[in-house]
């Protein structure tokens, strides 16, 4: 048993959605949530920069005593987890192998559309895992980088959001896709729009179910299962690095609950 928490962090508000899956799967363990909030978003930054923040906040986790992170953000995920990895002797967990998991086993011989921000899609991460897992799939990756400040202002359903979206998904609608991975964090949030938009012959993948299950593996296959807490619920902190008044307010609706007013902690210097 490992007392420690999970650390799991994201460029703001998106990785909740992943926090939310971790409580439900996980409720036992304590979880240290880190929304980088000064320097958001990760999408149109390089790959470079998106390392430098992701390994600072890695470290910053460690001393805190994480006994391992969730990677919950598309963006770091592919282009820093491999860093991460190397850098450090916990378990570090992305969000793209699992969701392109999910995506290989639904496939059923129809495309794969991926929907996900500019960074991660040219990337080619979702491509190279799903083919990992099918060689055969056809995938079709498509940036949407105006989703995510729709989801920010709680346009779910907005008229200007359905427009966007459906200039998005009709080209992957129009080539038969079966499956779409929602290859970011904020965009479980739009689900109904999307499938509305797309039919219900289109199944959405949403990566922080898979995520969960893949951590609950991890820390069975490494002894940190944490101990039975009274209540059946671990402590769950959450730390920004701007804005924590915003964030308290707008993360309620991907968390699901209340966030106490958040603590700031600022890394780096932009």
């Amino acid at each position: 048993m490992n007392q420690a928490p999970i650390g799991i962090f994201d460029s703001g508000l998106g990785g909740l959605t992943v926090a939310r899956a971790i409580y439900r799967k996980l409720p036992n363990e304590s979880t240290l949530y880190f929304g980088d909030t000064a320097r958001v978003p990760y999408g149109p930054k390089s790959p470079t920069v998106v390392r430098r923040y992701s390994l600072e906040i890695t470290e910053w986790m460690v001393r805190q005593g994480v006994k391992a992170v969730v990677v919950a953000c598309n963006t770091s995920t592919a282009h820093a987890l491999d860093l991460l990895h190397t850098s450090f002797k916990i378990p570090v967990i992305g969000v793209i192998a699992p969701g392109a998991r999910a995506a290989a086993r639904a496939g059923a011989g129809r495309p794969i559309g991926v929907i996900a921000t500019a960074g991660t899609v040219a990337s080619g991460a979702y491509e190279r895992a799903i083919h990992r897992e099918d060689p055969g799939a056809r995938v079709i990756s498509a940036a949407c980088p105006l989703l995510v400040p729709f989801v920010e202002e709680g346009w779910f359903d907005h008229p200007a959001t359905r427009l966007v979206a459906e200039e998005y998904l009709n080209p992957l609608r129009d080539q038969g896709i079966g499956t779409l991975v929602l290859g970011c964090t904020h965009y479980p949030l739009l689900r109904p729009l999307l499938s509305e938009i797309l039919g219900p012959s289109v199944a959405l993948i949403d990566s922080a179910e898979e995520t969960a299950r893949s951590l609950a593996a991890v820390l069975g296959e490494r002894g940190l299962v944490g101990p039975t807490r009274p209540g059946g619920r671990g402590d769950h902190r959450v730390v920004v690095s701007d804005d924590p008044e915003r964030f308290g307010r707008i993360g309620a609706q991907f968390l699901g609950e209340a966030i106490s007013l958040p603590e700031v902690v600022t890394l780096g210097v932009g």
